[in-house]
């Protein structure tokens, strides 16, 4: 036996060795309660750099996000859709993602598949609160399997219900948790984006040019001071025109010489 290690210190380190490692299984909770894979999910969404925010008004919704970040090699395209968050899921129907790129993609194409098995068999279009919830429950089944790692994304859902016929916005979670809000943010700063909204949103009953005005107000209050600025997706859908919209477009945190992201045409 090695110098200055006894046999009680040997025991002890072997016997550490073999407690289970709550934070790598994800079907383990810890003594205090925890999933920490679910945890580290949840953190891994604002590891990407990017925030988002959503605003629901009274006849419409908008979700704005930052364009992803210029990648390293110059050759590829940065106008192709594999660097957008914004996705069209039915035409009534968008989903913005945040987190990782590839567990967005996979989310979006797995949600039109099934928005369209659901109306082919209901003959009507899925509501946004049944794809929010789709979305949730397929991540919470990823919380029980040992050979599944949650999805790193946060999933924003907008539309307007067809039978209602109401604008809706909901969250779909890492953990499975689906919520339906007034407005929202997720990703890198999303909670002074939160704080930011919770101070300045005084009516549920937005107009429409109010409702991004305040998504936009959200948005430059957690940008950095860009000479720049950012190029950032927004997306619209409204009680009138209820077909899901997007639109690329450069905003600065201070507005520059009359700048009004609502004067510029779609994409």
């Amino acid at each position: 036996m090695p110098e200055g290690v006894s046999e009680s210190s040997g025991s002890h380190g072997s016997a550490a060795n073999k407690e289970p490692s709550y934070d790598r299984r994800i079907t383990v909770f810890s003594p205090e309660g925890r999933l920490f894979q679910v945890e580290y999910a949840l953190n891994s969404v604002k590891l990407a750099g990017i925030t988002s925010v959503a605003v629901r008004g009274a006849d419409s919704v908008c979700v704005i996000t930052q364009r992803s970040k210029a990648p390293m090699d110059p050759l590829l395209d940065t106008t192709d859709p594999a660097f957008s968050h914004l996705f069209q899921i039915t035409e009534r129907l968008g989903m913005l993602t945040t987190g990782m790129a590839a567990d967005g993609r996979s989310l979006a194409q797995q949600a039109r598949n099934e928005a369209t098995q659901y109306r082919y068999k209901w003959g009507y279009e899925m509501p946004p609160r049944m794809l929010a919830q789709w979305l949730a429950d397929r991540a919470q089944v990823r919380t029980q399997h040992a050979n599944m790692r949650p999805y790193s994304v946060v999933a924003t859902i907008v539309g307007i219900d067809e039978e209602k016929g109401t604008p809706e916005l909901y969250t779909s979670d890492p953990a499975g948790l689906v919520l339906g809000h007034k407005a929202t943010s997720a990703g890198h700063k999303d909670f002074e984006a939160i704080k930011f909204l919770e101070e300045n949103m005084t009516s549920n009953y937005l107009s429409f040019e109010s409702t991004i005005e305040m998504a936009v107000s959200a948005m430059r209050h957690v940008l950095g001071d860009n000479r720049e600025g950012y190029d950032i997706e927004v997306g619209v859908v409204r009680t009138r025109y209820p077909a899901f919209r997007t639109m690329l477009r450069r905003l600065h945190k201070y507005p520059q010489g009359g700048q009004n992201i609502l004067d510029q045409g779609g994409r």
